[in-house]
């Protein structure tokens, strides 16, 4: 109760300063929260000043967002109001790091707020990430399904379009994005209806599995397989008959050696994860 009265004193009697557009007083009202002392939270939302970074700490903003989801769950999704605005100017910060390090977290503050703010404040974001540099995206791709699963079913399908944009990358050589897009796809195929993995995840997995590092490869034969277990099991036996078909088709008669090398490790993946009836993979 003495901690009440205080952080009441506290919220009366803190000097808010602001730049923005709103009056002084709607500003303030926007900023007030009565779960840490005022003065303490007005310390951390200034952290995002461009002086403070000529002045204290060049990379203040840096740790100004690698503290955010924890700052928001301190502060609950009822007082997010009061980090918005200074969430959305470090999601549009210069420094590359910055960004990399919401990017990182987007994930676990969408646990924290919930499907509604997620869907409003932060897919925005979200989107723009997905368009960023590789640095930036390789954090959003790594949580990829951790963050889908926490959209509704409309708004989650939106990205089927967008998954083949993650093998572009700005430098070929970096396989380990590729190898993260594929470790992903196995996870989203628990999202995902057996039409819409065979109609947009199938065709990702076919060209992970000729990718040129073997590393990929061989995270691409497990995504086939679970492919292949997950359509099984789906009420349209149609799905499965024409994947197997067409793996059989484009490696097993494959005019390059490591195409029909492909198809005897997928065969090899089937059979040991136990991913169809013996009888249906004779």
């Amino acid at each position: 109760q003495s901690m009440d009265s205080a952080l009441h004193y506290i919220h009366n009697d803190s000097d808010l300063s602001t730049n923005s557009s709103f009056s002084p007083e709607e500003e303030r009202k926007s900023k007030v929260q009565d779960v840490v002392p005022q003065a303490l939270l007005d310390q951390y939302l200034s952290m995002t000043d461009p002086s403070r970074a000529q002045t204290v700490d060049t990379e203040i903003a840096k740790h100004c967002a690698y503290s955010l989801p924890g700052v928001a769950l301190t502060l609950g999704r009822q007082n997010w109001h009061c980090l918005k605005d200074t969430y959305e100017t470090l999601a549009s910060d210069m420094q590359w790091k910055v960004r990399r390090t919401l990017a990182f977290s987007i994930h676990e503050l969408g646990v924290i707020l919930g499907d509604q703010l997620t869907a409003g404040d932060l897919v925005p974001v979200f989107n723009g990430f997905l368009k960023d540099l590789d640095e930036v995206r390789i954090g959003v791709l790594k949580h990829l399904h951790d963050f889908l699963k926490l959209l509704h079913v409309d708004k989650r399908r939106e990205y089927l379009y967008q998954l083949q944009e993650f093998l572009v990358t700005d430098n070929s050589r970096n396989w380990r994005f590729r190898a993260e897009l594929a470790e992903q796809l196995i996870l989203l195929l628990d999202l995902y209806s057996a039409r819409d993995i065979y109609d947009y995840l199938r065709p990702l997995a076919f060209t992970l599995c000729a990718d040129k590092v073997s590393s990929v490869r061989w995270i691409s034969y497990k995504l086939v397989s679970e492919m292949v277990k997950k359509l099984h099991m789906a009420s349209t036996p149609t799905f499965v008959v024409d994947l197997m078909n067409e793996l059989v088709e484009n490696f097993c008669r494959c005019h390059k050696w490591s195409g029909r090398q492909t198809f005897v490790f997928i065969c090899q993946t089937i059979i040991e994860d136990d991913c169809l009836p013996m009888d249906q993979f004779a």
